[in-house]
């Protein structure tokens, strides 16, 4: 008889919220501290690995709309313009384009899923287009409701909620308003999903321990006493507790 622990698949794991929420930082912490353990982790970039027509997009962004490229930075800032142009046909054409990166990613994750790795995680997923489509009307959250059901769902979907001052301050590159609009989207989403792992505006530290200790309890409990020697031997000591497998040992993974 096969060992069970053999022939689990990978845990699939996204990360969503505004510009400036800290993705990237969670990211490169999360992983690096699988990878530290022995975990295999592959990484997918949602506007990389996914999304379709990108040369066409790129050209709408800085011919049609008169937007900056690149990724804007407190020492400089950029003005983008694409998805904070909020009008009714960039509605429905933000529909067509996004029903066609849902059935690629779709496919991506289905490929990624037969794969050797421990732990998928994704930069960003479908909800982060979804969050840029007016929500409040009925019509809309139908059509949600049913691109949600073409993709996969990860085992974790986590929605890094941020003050949308501060996340405007690291990465200023759209208007203060739509930031705070594109905020109350993502938190609207989270709602209609039902599945967002919602981790509010902490300190960076804090939003790690979080976002570990809920891909702790997809894991296996090899891989859960992997992360935990992992900490031992960095000095980290271990707690006890009432958590499920091994959680309790790793440091700052036990509920108060």
């Amino acid at each position: 008889m096969s060992d069970p622990e053999e022939v689990r698949r990978p845990v699939l794991v996204s990360f969503s919220g505004i510009d400036g929420a800290g993705k990237s930082t969670q990211i490169e912490n999360l992983h690096r501290r699988l990878r530290d353990a022995g975990l295999r982790v592959q990484r997918l970039a949602f506007w990389d690995d996914i999304a379709v027509l990108r040369r066409f997009r790129e050209f709408s962004r800085s011919a049609l709309f008169k937007g900056d490229i690149g990724v804007g930075t407190p020492g400089q800032p950029v003005n983008r313009r694409d998805k904070n142009v909020q009008t009714w046909y960039m509605s429905g054409f933000r529909v067509l384009l996004y029903s066609l990166d849902a059935a690629r990613l779709s496919l991506v994750v289905r490929k990624a899923l037969r794969t050797h790795a421990d732990v998928i995680i994704f930069d960003r997923y479908l909800y982060d287009e979804l969050a840029n489509l007016p929500l409040r009307y009925r019509v809309t959250r139908s059509l949600v409701y049913l691109l949600l059901k073409l993709v996969p769902q990860p085992d974790i979907s986590y929605l890094l909620d941020a003050d949308p001052v501060q996340a405007r301050a690291r990465k200023p590159e759209y208007p203060l308003e739509f930031v705070q609009n594109n905020r109350a989207a993502y938190l609207a989403l989270s709602q209609l999903t039902g599945g967002m792992t919602v981790i509010g505006p902490l300190a960076t530290a804090e939003v790690a321990r979080d976002v570990l200790r809920e891909v702790l309890k997809k894991l296996s409990t090899q891989q859960c006493d992997a992360i935990s020697a992992l900490c031992a031997q960095r000095g980290a000591g271990a707690e006890s507790g009432p958590e499920p497998r091994s959680i309790a040992s790793i440091p700052g993974m036990a509920q108060s």
